[in-house]
């Protein structure tokens, strides 16, 4: 064999592997019907592009579960998650997407059970033990009463789609603790914040691992990431809209959930 012709071989074997996996991966979509369930970190709050049909629901063409779409091309996609949802809200009004077919499902879910957003408030607006007193009592709700909550969402998910692989991911840390902001709240605030999230994770994932789901803790991979981090922060401090605030951005939906997301697939 000459060595052009040898060449010209190597090439064409490359492109028919380029080609066989470029059709292996989208054929593993083909069949896929997914459910994007959850609150405003799967709806996408805090990551702009919200879109007109979604309303004060807010979701985003940035959110790891849009972003997930237009990457594996789904048979079917459903994207109902929504700002502000609780357990309840999502068992009254996102649980209807579910049936047999569905084969794929995400959730963010537990956090405004917890009182996150109410929490954010005291410890921005109010003292260090105003803080540390919401704080504790989100905690204390996250440990005795969201497990049941929890399992009771999960149980309802597996009713309506007892095919499914469900993907559950957790919560980042909101801050990097001692972190490069030299203005805002206390690193005494900071710390308890992160241990809320590390409290609600603990929970979810105990839960998670109960009903046969997955579990994927965002954490790490945020790690470095968080407001007040050293490198470029996938989560929005205080900003306008307020609502916005306390969220991940574009980046921490693209480089944060999706790649969590998707190892959990």
């Amino acid at each position: 064999m000459t060595r052009v012709r040898a060449i010209t071989v190597a090439l064409t074997a490359a492109a028919l592997s380029v080609t066989t996996l470029v059709a292996a991966t989208q054929a593993s979509a083909a069949g896929v019907n997914y459910v994007a369930l959850g609150d405003s970190y799967s709806a996408g709050v805090g990551s702009g592009s919200y879109t007109s049909e979604s309303g004060s629901c807010s979701r985003s063409t940035n959110a790891y579960p849009y972003l997930w779409k237009n990457a594996h091309a789904p048979t079917s996609f459903k994207f109902v998650a929504c700002s502000g949802a609780t357990t309840n809200d999502v068992v009254a009004n996102q649980l209807s997407s579910l049936s047999s077919t569905t084969t794929l499902i995400s959730i963010t879910i537990g956090g405004n059970d917890a009182g996150f957003a109410s929490t954010m408030q005291t410890c921005v607006l109010s003292s260090d033990s105003s803080c540390l007193s919401a704080v504790n009592t989100a905690k204390s709700y996250a440990t005795n009463t969201l497990p049941g909550q929890l399992s009771s969402l999960y149980s309802q998910i597996k009713a309506k789609a007892p095919n499914a692989h469900v993907v559950v991911l957790g919560y980042p840390h909101l801050y990097q603790v001692p972190g490069s902001c030299l203005v805002g709240i206390s690193d005494t605030k900071r710390t308890a914040i992160n241990s809320a999230a590390d409290t609600l994770d603990t929970v979810i994932s105990k839960q998670v691992a109960a009903a046969g789901f997955t579990f994927k803790d965002v954490r790490s991979i945020f790690s470095g990431h968080e407001i007040c981090g050293s490198s470029s922060q996938w989560l929005n401090s205080t900003t306008l809209p307020i609502s916005d605030s306390y969220h991940p951005n574009s980046s921490g939906q693209a480089y944060g959930y999706l790649p969590s997301f998707s190892a959990g697939v």
